[in-house]
């Protein structure tokens, strides 16, 4: 009978054991993934910042007159507007959240699908990191998606949708933008800038509706100076008016 519960408790030790392990085991696949999982993010994010760097090299290199925005993403490995080759970007990156050379792209056309704004993953799912980013990366703070890390020109940020506006003190906001069309900010701070205009440039000068002021007051009727000895005489009706 001894013999026989110490076979038992043996075997308990060991499921014990055995479920320990899995646990363990277990939970340090899930740290291995997590940590895998914000390596990749932080090598998005410098991939990232990279087709930011050539579309501002493209956008500055635009003669007068011509759209900043690249065509496609093909234009910033060879530059076709000069006789030479003039590269902004030495090759098209794989994505390291999908494992595909492929992007999603936010076009200022986009029913031609022309003029690259923007480049993203397409990868949906939630990031790890939702703070601390670089500057290089303004608004990508709290965002629900990894699709919703929009690359544009270096120091600016995508907004898309029916309006958009900046408040900066000692400056009017800027006109609305048709649902869908893209638009580019700098920084907090800066000017705005809209890739939809030939060759960049400023937006429309802003449409200010004057205040609601009310009517300026009526001035009061001259009154007649009291003479010395006499009672001044009563305010007329329309003084009291």
């Amino acid at each position: 009978m001894r013999a026989r519960r110490d076979r038992g408790f043996t075997y308990l030790g060991l499921v014990i054991l055995v479920t320990v392990i899995g646990l363990v085991g277990a939970a340090t696949l899930k740290i291995d993934a997590l940590l895998r999982r914000a390596a990749a993010e932080e090598e998005l994010l410098d991939i990232g910042a990279a087709f930011g760097e050539a579309l501002r090299t493209y956008a500055e290199a635009t003669p007068k007159g011509q759209p900043a925005q690249p065509p496609t993403l093909k234009e910033l490995l060879k530059d076709p507007r000069f006789p030479g080759v003039r590269r902004h970007l030495r090759k098209i990156f794989v994505d390291p959240m999908t494992g595909k050379a492929e992007w999603g792209i936010v076009w200022t056309n986009p029913g031609e699908r022309r003029g690259v704004v923007a480049v993203y993953s397409l990868s949906t799912a939630k990031p790890l990191k939702i703070g601390n980013f670089d500057a290089r990366f303004p608004g990508f703070e709290n965002k629900e998606h990894i699709s919703d890390w929009k690359f544009a020109s270096t120091g600016m940020t995508v907004v898309q949708g029916p309006t958009f506006a900046r408040e900066t003190p000692g400056q009017a906001l800027p006109n609305g933008v048709p649902t869908g069309q893209p638009s580019l900010f700098p920084a907090p701070g800066g000017t705005p800038f809209d890739p939809a205009r030939p060759g960049g440039g400023q937006p429309p000068a802003p449409i200010l509706l004057p205040e609601a002021m009310p009517p300026p007051a009526r001035p009061p009727e001259a009154m007649p100076s009291p003479v010395p000895g006499e009672p001044a005489p009563p305010p007329s009706e329309d003084a009291g008016r």
